[in-house]
């Protein structure tokens, strides 16, 4: 059993914006990232998953023109609710500190926790992962870390840290006699995101 889980290109937005669920599209260089995402997935592939969110549909599209995409809105980003749209920086501190402490369990106002995107995400790829495969995922890096998280027992609030996804990145998940094994298969050194509170550490 083969899962590829690939994470969108690089998105069109600014650096250090709190971007979330926005419907946001990609940069002029879609086809180049695309042209080496591909180059490193396998040619059978039986069924293809993605999120809903342009910047994940339209990269599914490119790669398997052929298939059906089923678009799975389990599959989409944290929900980041009010923060969306915003400067991460800009949020006041009264705000986002508790947040901080525990982002795991702390819901984003109007949005959601990391622990209620992990429970609607791992439900999805388990549901996914009893289907036919090989099968591709097209998603956000926080739903891929959020499934590293789940199938290698990492807490999530070390899964920042265990797990670095840059934009681009496949990752192939392979069963074993001892659970699901990931590898990456491509991944670009990239300059850092900021799309995140420029205090958060993990």
């Amino acid at each position: 059993m083969s899962i590829y889980l690939i994470r969108h290109t690089t998105p069109l937005i600014e650096k250090g914006l709190c971007y979330g669920q926005l419907d946001i599209d990609v940069t002029d260089s879609f086809h180049e990232e695309a042209k080496l995402i591909k180059k490193a997935l396998p040619e059978e592939i039986e069924q293809v998953y993605s999120s809903p969110l342009i910047r994940c549909h339209k990269l599914a599209s490119y790669l398997f023109p052929a298939h059906e995409i089923s678009l799975e809105p389990s599959l989409m980003e944290l929900a980041c609710g009010e923060w969306e749209g915003i400067h991460w920086d800009a949020i006041p501190s009264e705000v986002i500190d508790p947040w901080m402490k525990d982002f795991v369990n702390i819901c984003i106002p109007g949005g959601e926790s990391y622990v209620q995107m992990h429970k609607r995400v791992t439900e999805c790829f388990t549901r996914i992962a009893e289907g036919p495969t090989p099968v591709a995922i097209v998603t956000h890096g926080g739903v891929i870390r959020s499934i590293l998280a789940h199938i290698t027992k990492t807490p999530l609030a070390d899964s920042f840290g265990a797990f670095k996804i840059t934009y681009g990145c496949v990752m192939q998940l392979q069963a074993t006699s001892a659970g699901l094994q990931h590898t990456i298969l491509h991944s670009v050194t990239t300059e850092k995101e900021q799309h995140k509170p420029s205090s958060f550490k993990r």
